[in-house]
């Protein structure tokens, strides 16, 4: 891969996207292409010297061969996702993602000079009969069969997995995949209903105190568990996951499992609070619990995510509180 290959970034206008076009530009990389459906004022972040591709909507098969014309690298981001809250309310639309990843694809073989593809698959492609208790056994690789995916959302990311191995297989195209555990930090989503959990709870702590509330509202019994990962970690892991010679899905996330009192008390630690916590039992909450098990990752890059949860909410707490001061001053935000 030379600085000056063309690589192509799908939903870069988004949270993960966006971050990995700053990562490649830091590192000297001069001809990126990011790409994102969403009007240019609204993407999470713009970086200087990219070549931004607003308005292009990669459901549409013409789209997808006209941005990945001349690309050396791919990169696929693009999805219609969220937290919790919006994958179990609208399983359809998260499903029809498949539009696009299966697009990109053939677009990716049919141009001839991309090497390599990286698709973001996700933990909810794994058996939900696994993650049932609190004390989950962390999820290892090979734990997404039998197959039982998160209903919507994960069969769509297991389903493509599965066409990347194959476009592999019958295409030859180097294909690489990597399953995320909850990725959070700055210029991420924190309000809307797309947030994910920790996101969520700085924005509440952080209303909290404004409003003079000594309460938070948590969706379910605050115990159910999970492990989140620093966006510098991810970036920095897909560089390294699609370089490799890692050919099938690789978990990508931090092994630190907490419970979301524990993800409540960091976020309270920061913001020099204590609330009184109101469990809103009906809410969307997901599996009972998930960790990601790393010994692959360990045996084949000598690394895994390793910030800590408590300094990863540290930096996020005070992003989102910047950005809560800015609409209320009635600057623009990332929303």
């Amino acid at each position: 891969m030379q600085k000056n290959d063309l690589i192509v970034i799908a939903g870069a206008g988004g949270f993960i996207g966006g971050s990995l076009a700053r990562y490649f530009t830091n590192k000297g990389f001069t001809n990126i292409r990011a790409v994102d459906k969403k009007p240019i004022d609204q993407w999470y972040q713009k970086t200087p010297g990219v070549e931004n591709i607003p308005e292009c909507d990669l459901n549409l098969r013409e789209n997808c061969f006209k941005v990945c014309e001349g690309a050396v690298e791919v990169y696929n981001f693009a999805a219609d996702m969220g937290g919790m809250g919006f994958i179990e309310n609208n399983k359809a639309e998260c499903m029809l993602t498949v539009l696009i990843s299966t697009h990109m694809l053939l677009a990716a073989k049919e141009v001839g000079k991309v090497e390599r593809f990286f698709y973001s698959s996700s933990a909810c492609a794994y058996n939900t009969q696994r993650q049932q208790e609190t004390d989950v056994t962390a999820l290892k690789e090979s734990d997404a069969y039998p197959a039982m995916a998160e209903d919507g959302y994960g069969w769509e990311k297991l389903f493509t997995e599965r066409m990347c191995r194959h476009f592999m297989e019958d295409y030859g195209m180097e294909t690489r995949v990597a399953r995320f555990h909850n990725v959070y930090g700055p210029y991420g989503t924190w309000d809307g209903g797309r947030e994910k959990a920790p996101a969520a709870i700085c924005r509440k702590v952080i209303a909290a105190k404004d409003a003079g509330s000594d309460e938070i509202e948590i969706w379910g019994d605050g115990e159910q568990t999970r492990s989140f990962m620093y966006i510098d970690d991810c970036v920095k892991g897909i560089d390294m996951i699609t370089h490799s010679d890692i050919r099938e899905p690789i978990n990508l996330g931090s092994s630190e499992l907490v419970s979301i009192n524990q993800l409540v008390d960091y976020a309270e630690e920061v913001g020099g609070v204590k609330l009184k916590r109101k469990y809103k039992l009906d809410a969307p909450k997901g599996v009972r619990g998930r960790n990601s098990d790393n010994t692959m990752i360990q045996a084949r890059l000598g690394w895994e995510p390793n910030l800590p949860l408590r300094e990863g909410i540290a930096k996020t707490y005070a992003w989102i509180e910047q950005q809560y001061a800015d609409r209320k001053a009635g600057k623009p935000t990332v929303s």
